[in-house]
């Protein structure tokens, strides 16, 4: 069932994954081609720190969302409705005890997107789309180095799915 009214916040290993496992270029060219239709519909968004992570990458993935930047919902992190919420998911990490400095530290950096991802999916109400997968049961007993994105959304109540999900909402078919 397509649904023409979720937003979907994508997370750079998302693109990456398909890009370099799932739908290389050379061997399905299609994905990109239906993909490229979809995000001219305006219910895919890029966070601006996103595509500085990809455009990290100096390969067929940089150059295809380079291209297509325009087609996408642009977003910049720096809005006045997603700062608090960044501020919120920032706190929340510090304060809930279940991550060590490693993992504090590894969410604290200026070209992290993760925490930008939550809080804007937060401020927005988007579907953040990952292929991150939860660290599991979290304890402040054996607290964890890797702060996961669907952790923390999941504590805020942002709807955290695959891009499986994604393709079939935006009806998606190769």
């Amino acid at each position: 069932m397509v649904n023409l009214s979720e937003k979907f916040l994508i997370d750079a290993n998302t693109l990456m994954a398909a890009a370099r496992l799932y739908y290389a270029y050379d061997i399905l060219p299609a994905f990109w081609s239906v993909f490229a239709e979809k995000i001219k519909e305006g219910n895919v968004i890029l966070l601006d720190m996103v595509k500085n992570e990809i455009d990290k990458g100096q390969d067929e993935l940089q150059e295809w969302v380079k291209e297509k930047q325009d087609d996408f919902v642009a977003c910049n992190h720096v809005d006045p409705e997603i700062i608090p919420k960044y501020a919120d998911v920032m706190q929340y990490i510090q304060g809930c005890g279940l991550y060590n400095q490693k993992g504090l530290d590894s969410w604290a950096k200026n070209d992290v997107a993760d925490p930008w991802l939550v809080a804007t999916a937060m401020a927005k109400g988007y579907t953040l789309i990952t292929f991150e997968q939860s660290a599991g049961a979290l304890s402040p007993k054996n607290k964890s180095g890797k702060v996961k994105i669907p952790d923390v959304a999941n504590h805020f109540g942002v709807r955290v799915h695959n891009l499986y999900y994604m393709m079939r909402q935006l009806g998606i078919r190769i």
